[in-house]
Formats: C-alpha cells, structure tokens, sequence
C-alpha cells in the first residue's frame, strides 16, 4: 500500500482556517475559475533587476510569450518565443500541463503588458506602468477604474458560483520589486523579504528604486516606509503596478460571498493580499483572510535569500488577521530535463500561476511526482520545437 501524499505546507494561518480552506477548493476543483492577468511595468527596463528574460529588450515580451504557452502548450506554433533564460524554462511549462491535465480554461487579461499574447485573450487597452523609482507609476484615476472593475467582476463571480474557487494568477516583469515598493508603502518593513527571479534577488537595487519613488510621490515615512495611515489607492499609484489595482478588486469583490480565492503566486500575491486587506473596513478583514489564500511553490518557500513566512508574520501584525498560505510539495529533483532541475538551484522559482496551480493539482487528489514527470515530458516537447 502506498503512503498517503502529503498535504501542501501551511506558511501561515492557523490549523482550522487552513483545513476548512483545504477542504473547500479540494471539493470542488473542478469548477475553478482561472484568470492571468498580465501586465508591464517600465520597473522591468531597468538593467539586472529580473531575470523574467535575460535583457531588458527581451523582457517585453515575456507575458506574450507565457499566456501562449499556457493556452497553447509547449508542441504548438507559438507566435512569440520564449525569452532567453539564465537558466531554466519558464513556469508557464508547469501552468500548461496543470491547466491541460485537470480540463481548466484560463482567462487571459491584458493590464497593460508591453506586447498583446497572440491568443484569444480580454484586451482592456491598457499601456505598461511607468517605473516606479518616477513615483508616479500610474495615473489615480486608473487605478481606481481597475479596482472597481476588479469588484465588480469579483460580485458578479461570487453571485454566480459562490462555491467554486477563484484562482488569479500573474505574469509581470518586474512584479516583485513593485511589489516590495507597496509593501514598503503600506508601512511594512521587507527589505531582504522579498523574492525575486534572478539567483540572487537584487535587495539593494530594489530598496533604492523604491525609496526613490516613494521619496518622489511624498510618502516616504521612517527608513523609506510608508506610515501606518498611508493611503493604499495613493501608494499603488506612485509605485504599484495594474496587475495589482484589478486583483485587489477581485478579491474585494468576492468578499463577504464565502468563495475560496487563491492568489497563485509568491511575494507579488502578498503585496495583492496586503492591499485587499488595507482596503477592507476592519470588521471585515477576520471574513477576508479565511476566504483568500496565497499559494505558491516549494522554491520560493524554502529560498535563502528571501522570507515569505516572516513577510507573512509582518502582514499578520500590520492587520491583526494572518495571511493564509501553503506552498505546494512539486520538487524537479528525479527529473531528467535540466532545464527543470535548474529550479532547485534557485534560477526559476514562481510565475504564471504555478505555485498555486500545482496546490490546485494536489487538491484534486494527484500527486506532486506525477506533476514532475508530466512537466518532463512537457520539456521535451518544448526543446524538441524547431
């Protein structure tokens, strides 16, 4: 008899949130809705802050490329090619076989990425944010157009299904240091917190540009933070990007409605996380933060060079109500593609989804090895194209 799989890692939150969460994705994983927002961000123009493409050229298309992959597979003709890595291959690959072996239909929306994906996707017509060392990132009043759009979406999923989980993922270039650039708005202090993608986030670029833009918008506070009242719509503004603005409203919009939400991704989920709760009247945020879990992977859970559970603890002090997150158990150790044991050296860690994808995966009863071996077979397909 074989031993029963390991449940995915709890980060945070308590036992019994965790389990009543747990239990209600597992219950209906079919019906899960799937979003990917993209979106650009000129924070990804500047030299050696990602490693989401290897040139800042070679950047602006990364979202293109990974919506393709994720809607077309790695044995299709893709429009636009993967970006030169480091090393590694994009977790677009891990994204596709999740998406493809549990029958789910992903819904692409285009935030305003640099390049519009070559495939069936919501255009909004929308242009990349500007770096947010400017402290003017994006204009006030499109970030407020993005977070009620993102209520209202997230109302009328709610009303529709309100069992079926909502499972948002990203894809932005430079999303993490804009991510640490809220944070840091919001008043927390996460410097050396934050994830990246290149093998060795780039902290003291990171918490230069965004002491700069939070200094250029008038909301630089004690060390470079924001103070405890900044205003969250006024910070995502100076520093933040659109993926931020719509995802916030998804999750305010479901609130209340009693729908698992599932922020698949790391550290830019907590920055997501961290404005639906600022946003939020206070009776409001306990509801809030049982119904919303981040989910991501092994590698950003266990890298040395960040912390994703003291970023958590910090998130759970600054509002008094823990973050609920897991990290999904998929390893690529045993795997024969080296491209794909290139992620347990550090040079690919999350994106598109897959950390909270490969959550979803277990949840639906498979196992994390089966997971592995089929994104090896996915990797062979994808070095097999011409």
């Amino acid at each position: 008899m074989s031993a029963a799989p390991s449940p995915p890692r709890r980060l945070s939150g308590d036992a019994a949130s965790a389990g009543a969460w747990l239990s209600a994705c597992a219950a209906h994983w079919r019906q899960t809705t799937v979003l990917l927002l993209l979106a650009g961000t000129d924070t990804a123009a500047v030299p050696g802050i990602s490693a989401a493409g290897a040139t800042p050229e070679s950047r602006r298309w990364t979202a293109a490329a990974d919506a393709e992959l994720l809607l077309l597979g790695p044995g299709a003709k893709r429009h636009h090619a993967l970006p030169p890595l480091p090393a590694g291959v994009s977790p677009a690959l891990i994204a596709h076989r999740v998406v493809s072996e549990l029958g789910l239909d992903p819904l692409v929306v285009d935030l305003g990425a640099s390049v519009a994906p070559a495939v069936p996707h919501l255009q909004l017509g929308q242009t990349p944010a500007r770096c947010l060392s400017s402290g003017q990132a994006m204009e006030p009043v499109r970030v407020r157009q993005l977070l009620a759009l993102g209520q209202r979406w997230g109302r009328l999923l709610a009303a529709k299904a309100p069992q079926e989980p909502l499972l948002i993922a990203e894809c932005v270039p430079g999303g993490t240091t804009t991510a640490q650039a809220v944070l840091t708005g919001l008043g927390l202090d996460v410097v050396g917190l934050v994830s990246g993608s290149l093998l060795e986030p780039v902290h003291a670029l990171k918490t230069e540009l965004v002491e700069r833009g939070l200094s250029a918008a008038g909301l630089a506070g004690p060390r470079g933070a924001g103070g405890p009242g900044a205003d969250p719509l006024a910070v995502l503004a100076a520093v933040g990007d659109p993926m931020q603005a719509l995802a916030a409203g998804l999750v305010l919009g479901t609130g209340g409605a009693g729908r698992p939400v599932l922020l698949a991704g790391g550290c830019q989920m907590a920055a997501v996380w961290a404005l639906a709760v600022a946003l939020s009247p206070p009776a409001s945020r306990l509801a809030l933060a049982r119904q919303v879990a981040i989910g991501t992977t092994a590698w950003v859970a266990a890298e040395a060079s960040s912390d994703l559970a003291l970023l958590l603890q910090r998130l759970g002090a600054r509002w008094q109500v823990e973050p609920l997150a897991f990290a999904a158990n998929l390893r690529f150790q045993q795997c024969r593609s080296a491209r794909l044991r290139d992620y347990e050296a550090g040079y690919v860690k999350e994106g598109v989804g897959a950390g909270g994808l490969a959550l979803l995966w277990e949840l639906s009863g498979r196992s994390p090895e089966a997971l592995a071996r089929a994104c090896d077979q996915a990797c062979d397909q994808l070095l097999g194209d011409p």
